[in-house]
């Protein structure tokens, strides 16, 4: 069933390599093109700078644990969580 996803990531500020500015700029890449193909609706960056939240429209849960595995960030993020919605209005 396609729904919208809502993700939850946390990065490990605490083992950020040296190039980390290099991975943030290819995460961007990434994530705009996801947003040019119409499957990411939203992506809101947390105030503590150290995750974001990524709504993603018409897809199912198990596709978006595989687009976020493609993600650069993903080996430095130590927590990931996945809600399923139901868009009311």
């Amino acid at each position: 069933m396609r729904q919208n996803i809502l993700v939850i990531f946390t990065i490990n500020t605490e083992y950020l390599p040296e190039h980390f500015q290099e991975i943030i700029k290819h995460e961007q890449e990434v994530v705009a093109q996801w947003k040019e193909e119409g499957i990411l609706e939203h992506l809101f960056l947390r105030p503590t700078r150290n995750g974001a939240v990524l709504v993603f429209k018409a897809i199912d849960e198990l596709k978006a644990q595989e687009l976020m595995a493609t993600l650069p960030l993903f080996p430095y993020m130590k927590s990931v969580k996945y809600l399923s919605l139901i868009k009311e209005f």
